[in-house]
């Protein structure tokens, strides 16, 4: 149920977007991958500077068209300009004036508006919004373009949604059995990772163009019955039972420990789980002490008996003190 309500917020932003940010700054190449995967592929939102040497008349700065073509000046036709490098794009234009047009045409393309590939990120985030991408980057580099997680409103978790490019440039083996008319999967692949773990670098990944990370509000567990203050309790990092009552200020005298009850949410239902814990067996040590999860609710039971015994013993008290304030001293 959490990873569908979180899904639903990753279509939205798929969908409509979040504000702009500033491209993030360019990083060395990462070892093992060719140079031709790391040159930037044209998108369809991307504006072009299109140079033809020697004949500025046919000089363009051209926005891709929706369906991925540019159409240039003395060209009949449009040239597919999506998913190829600005290199690969120049050759074609050359290729194209030269076969009606000019001699030994020379040509440069430069992406000058680059739209198309980025990543989004949302959540308890400092900046939240959509981060263009020119290069592989790193999980961490993400989150640190958006500034971090939230000191005051994240949680522990981060979970990255893998949409698919928003260039829709497909690697080569999708590409040749979209041709031979198999189907190609487009099943939405997620990740969840520990902000604590990506931050120590334990986990890493390599993001790619169109992924949604998105960073979990704090999480909390709720604490109530017979304690001292109920409250909603934060966790930034994993807590027990032991530690949740106390940050409820303890438990009441007339408590009954024995029977500590823990609702927990069934997975994809909006039913609870009970389950039930004898607080004084776990701080003798005689039992473990659980950890909650997100959600969590405590409920402490008063001690019926107890509490009888405690209003009893409070009512002689005060009554022996009145009696003896009324017996005149000899």
């Amino acid at each position: 149920m959490k990873h569908f309500y979180i899904l639903s917020i990753f279509c939205v932003a798929a969908c409509f977007g979040s504000a702009v940010a500033q491209e993030p700054p360019s990083a060395a190449t990462p070892s093992g991958q060719s140079q031709t995967a790391q040159r930037y592929r044209i998108g369809y939102q991307d504006t072009l500077e299109v140079q033809v040497f020697r004949h500025p008349e046919l000089s363009r700065r051209v926005a891709v068209n929706p369906n991925g073509t540019i159409n240039l000046f003395k060209l009949e036709q449009p040239i597919t300009a999506v998913c190829k490098t600005e290199s690969e794009l120049a050759r074609d234009i050359a290729a194209a004036y030269a076969k009606d047009y000019l001699r030994n045409p020379e040509v440069s393309v430069v992406a000058i508006d680059q739209k198309s590939q980025y990543v989004a990120v949302l959540g308890a985030v400092v900046k939240p919004g959509n981060f263009y991408v020119t290069r592989p980057v790193q999980l961490l580099e993400v989150l640190a373009y958006a500034g971090g997680p939230d000191p005051e409103k994240a949680g522990s978790r981060i979970l990255v949604a893998r949409m698919g490019s928003t260039s829709n440039c497909r690697p080569p083996d999708e590409a040749a059995s979209a041709a031979a008319g198999t189907a190609v999967s487009s099943d939405i692949e997620l990740f969840d990772f520990r902000i604590k773990d990506v931050r120590e670098a334990k986990q890493r990944l390599v993001m790619q163009p169109g992924d949604i990370v998105f960073v979990s509000d704090l999480d909390q567990v709720y604490v109530y019955g017979n304690v001292n203050k109920q409250k909603a309790v934060k966790m930034k990092e994993p807590i027990t039972l032991v530690q949740a009552i106390a940050e409820a200020e303890g438990a009441k005298s007339a408590s009954n420990l024995g029977s500590v009850r823990v609702l927990r949410q069934k997975s994809g239902s909006a039913e609870r789980d009970e389950l039930v814990y004898n607080l004084k067996d776990i701080i003798s040590g005689k039992q473990p002490d659980p950890f909650l999860e997100p959600n969590d609710i405590v409920a402490i039971s008063e001690d019926k008996a107890r509490s009888i015994i405690n209003s009893i013993g409070k009512s002689l008290t005060g009554g022996v003190g009145s009696i003896f304030y009324r017996v005149p001293v000899p």
